[in-house]
């Protein structure tokens, strides 16, 4: 049985975000195309989405609470015309945590590149946010993401305990190893740094 795509109205799955994507790795994460500007501006979701934001010089970023943003997976047509007026968006960082199920961290993570890809295919440049966890996650985190690009991480509630600081830096340790970013690194905000050769 193959999902069917062309009833909106009954597509609770949301197969319309990964419309003509292709998939890499063993769970089938849509692949980004990577921009190849660089922000000099950011500004979260939440603010961006908020009527008296009218700054649309900024990259629009995802370092905050997941319910600040869980708006957009439910409704992502709603917020389209906004973020086409910013420079791009970082691709959305829901929530990996350590006690969560695994299936769900890889749920999470094909969220973030369905929502990201499905912009992109409507004209917003988009930089992948890579958000790892534990080695586990290292089977899937880093796919559909190109090597020897521009990539982003936030350190937004992962780096509160010293455990939680190893864990991100041996996660920082494998996205350098594997994706290869390239060289110089930008720091946005205290919470967020954009790696370009590292």
């Amino acid at each position: 049985m193959e999902l069917k795509k062309s009833n909106n109205n009954y597509d609770v799955f949301k197969a319309f975000l990964v419309e003509n994507a292709d998939y890499d790795g063993k769970f089938e994460l849509p692949v980004l195309r990577t921009s190849n500007f660089i922000p000099d501006k950011i500004i979260t979701f939440s603010d961006a989405m908020a009527k008296r934001t009218t700054d649309y010089e900024a990259w629009v970023h995802f370092y905050e609470h997941d319910i600040k943003f869980e708006r957009l997976w439910n409704n992502p047509k709603a917020y389209i015309n906004k973020l086409k007026k910013f420079k791009g968006i970082i691709s959305p960082d829901f929530s990996l945590y350590r006690n969560m199920p695994l299936c769900m961290q890889i749920w999470n993570t094909y969220r973030s590149r369905a929502l990201a890809v499905w912009l992109q295919n409507n004209g917003v440049e988009i930089i992948p946010n890579v958000r790892f966890n534990d080695e586990r996650t290292y089977e899937f985190c880093f796919d559909g993401i190109e090597k020897n690009k521009t990539v982003a991480i936030g350190t937004h509630g992962c780096i509160k305990r010293r455990n939680d600081k190893e864990y991100f830096k041996a996660g920082l340790s494998e996205l350098v190893k594997r994706l290869a970013p390239k060289k110089s690194s930008f720091t946005a905000q205290r919470r967020m740094k954009f790696l370009k050769d590292i």
